[in-house]
């Protein structure tokens, strides 16, 4: 039998590395990240909550007076300055995958995609009161659609997909923590490797 991640050599095999969760709006990064981060010890943060505390102001909002150009800029920033402290477990705007630059931040930690099925995420949508910038317009199933389609590719690029379906946050985190140690090197292994290369 395979021997089982304890949290605490978790915790050690990240080496404090951050997390981020990507996907889709309504695919549970906001709720996943703090059960997650507790499980593991880490501290949690959310790029949107950041954005909204620091301007003010909701995300709609933004989108509204000043154009989604501004709003990716200020994401930006916000992501850059989150990324000077590690051991976080970071959930990301569905679009912050978009801008390239962004991607030299997140490959400095750990990119975990929650893809939610799109039969799912619409329900999730239509039932959530909150505002989202990017599906103003009749077509909620449309729309959806073709930023899902647009953005997929991008989440691809992430290391660690997790399909979700209609597990609890609480199952979601236990998901990934499970399937996380597949894809760490041991700090101690990492530097003996950086050590082989030079």
């Amino acid at each position: 039998m395979a021997v089982q991640s304890t949290p605490k050599t978790l915790k050690e095999k990240l080496g404090g590395r951050n997390i981020f969760l990507i996907g889709m709006m309504g695919s549970g990064k906001s709720q996943t990240g703090p059960v997650l981060a507790k499980m593991i010890n880490y501290a949690f943060v959310d790029t949107d909550d950041v954005i909204e505390k620091a301007s003010k102001q909701s995300i709609s909002s933004i989108f509204e007076k000043d154009g989604e150009k501004v709003f990716r800029d200020v994401e930006k920033k916000v992501l850059k300055e989150i990324s000077q402290h590690h051991s976080l477990v970071i959930a990301t705007g569905g679009g912050l995958v978009t801008l390239p630059e962004n991607w030299g931040i997140l490959h400095q930690g750990i990119v975990i995609w929650l893809d939610l099925d799109l039969k799912r995420s619409i329900k999730r949508l239509e039932s959530d009161k909150k505002k989202r910038p990017l599906l103003i317009g009749d077509d909620l199933v449309e729309n959806f659609s073709q930023i899902l389609e647009s953005r997929k590719p991008i989440y691809l690029e992430s290391d660690l997909r997790i399909e979700v379906e209609d597990q609890s946050p609480h199952e979601v985190a236990t998901m990934i923590a499970k399937r996380l140690p597949s894809i760490l090197i041991d700090p101690e292994t990492q530097a003996e490797l950086h050590t082989t290369e030079l």
